[in-house]
């Protein structure tokens, strides 16, 4: 069934770090043949072997309206033969900054970059460079990509491989990290109070996607603002995974939030290669070349992520309906996995807001990056390859959040939940 695949993984591992160029994608956790994918359209990806899947990943999030989206799709190809870079400042990138600021609150000014890790490690030089002060507070199990500062007690694919400590990383720059509990608000004053006028940022997925879905406690957020308006601290909302998905304005809109910065990845480029990081024109302006806190970047605004992005968020934004059926999609199949979960008799929990969703094998509620390490993840590995023999790809790991795309049609859904039911049979 997977014999190219397997063929080629063999071949990638005498050239690529361990086959991968991302680590989570080596099924490390989950056991198996990474699948090689050959092609995708709308909800669906075929491998290389010609197997098709439903896709619940929307490669991290997203391909929102579905993969090779026509619109996107032709704006990159009248694009390309104008040249696909310049390493000069185009209109596109106007015309990007000034939708993305129409569309979030609180960013007067933006900076594109090449990658959400760009993004939150720019964001986090920013914060510093404001303040003039070193230390950053960040939450165990969240993901903020693989600069130093945020590989400490990390979420995602660290979690995934059981990587505690990430060789490379300075004392110095450990020693600036600060890591809490993920919804703890006491634990973050504490922080503060034993760190007094040091702590330059405090950085959060406002709504988590490492660890699986996990949703912020009522008052967490709001708690956290409070905090940063008394003690001159930033407060960064990582945006990667929320923003333009979770609401057209990201997490600030829907669970009204203000953050200092907030920062983007992928969502942007509508799958390509792009981030941003952005905020209150009064932090912002301390980046280059208006202030000494340097940043740049030659594919930064490359025009083919610029178009493709532009043309997906203009989408989203004259047609907010859109995200109302993802979240009714969403809706609809975490019902339908309730209903099977709950006939099965095994403990669960369903994490979901919006368009983002995962299970937990817990008799708990997971609400951080504790809860959900303790949650029998072996049943969820079980549970990943029955699926993928059905015909349905899951994230490869219990610690990631699923994300739907607006492609998917009701019968997709149903055959999901028919899929989970027989998987379920199988492995209980």
């Amino acid at each position: 069934m997977y014999a190219s695949s397997k063929t080629l993984f063999e071949r990638a591992q005498l050239s690529i770090p361990g086959g991968v160029n991302s680590p989570v994608r080596a099924f490390k956790s989950v056991g198996g043949t990474p699948l090689f994918i050959k092609h995708a359209k709308g909800a669906y990806l075929y491998d290389v072997d010609d197997n098709k899947y439903i896709d619940y990943i929307a490669s991290w999030g997203p391909m929102i309206l579905g993969h090779a989206y026509e619109p996107v799709v032709k704006a990159i190809q009248e694009q390309a033969v104008h040249s696909t870079s310049y390493g000069a400042p185009t209109e596109l990138e106007v015309k990007m900054a000034e939708l993305i600021k129409s569309m979030a609150p609180n960013v007067d000014l933006i900076r594109m970059v090449s990658s959400g890790t760009e993004a939150c490690m720019s964001a986090l030089r920013v914060a510093r460079g404001y303040t003039g002060k070193n230390k950053v507070i960040k939450f165990e199990g969240c993901y903020h990509g693989h600069a130093d500062s945020f590989l400490v007690k990390a979420g995602s694919g660290l979690a995934t491989l059981n990587i505690q400590t990430v060789p490379g990383i300075t004392a110095g720059v450990a020693n600036d990290t600060l890591t809490c509990a993920y919804n703890d608000l006491e634990a973050v004053k504490a922080l503060v109070a034993a760190n007094k006028n040091e702590v330059a940022a405090i950085i959060v997925e406002p709504v988590a996607g490492n660890m699986g879905c996990i949703l912020p406690k009522e008052g967490f957020l709001e708690g956290l603002r409070a905090i940063c308006d008394a003690h001159n601290i930033v407060l960064i909302f990582d945006e990667v995974m929320t923003g333009f998905r979770l609401a057209r304005g990201g997490v600030q809109e829907k669970l009204k939030v203000d953050a200092d910065l907030v920062t983007y990845g992928k969502v942007i480029g509508a799958g390509l290669p792009v981030g941003a990081f952005g905020g209150k024109r009064h932090i912002m302006e301390v980046v280059a070349p208006l202030g000494g806190v340097y940043q740049a970047g030659t594919l930064s605004g490359n025009p083919i992520a610029m178009i493709a992005g532009y043309t997906m968020l203009t989408t989203l934004n004259n047609h907010p309906e859109l995200l109302d059926e993802l979240d009714a999609k969403t809706l609809y199949l975490k019902e339908g996995l309730d209903g099977v979960l709950k006939a099965s008799g095994t403990p669960y929990v369903i994490n979901h807001l919006g368009s983002m969703i995962s299970v937990h094998f817990s008799n708990k509620p997971v609400t951080d990056f504790a809860t959900a390490a303790a949650a029998n993840n072996e049943l969820f590995k079980q549970l990943f390859h029955a699926m993928l023999r059905r015909g349905v790809y899951l994230p490869p790991s219990a610690f990631e959040s699923w994300f739907l795309n607006n492609a998917l049609s009701y019968a997709d859904l149903d055959a999901t939940i028919v899929a989970f039911e027989e998987s379920l049979k199988e492995i209980l």
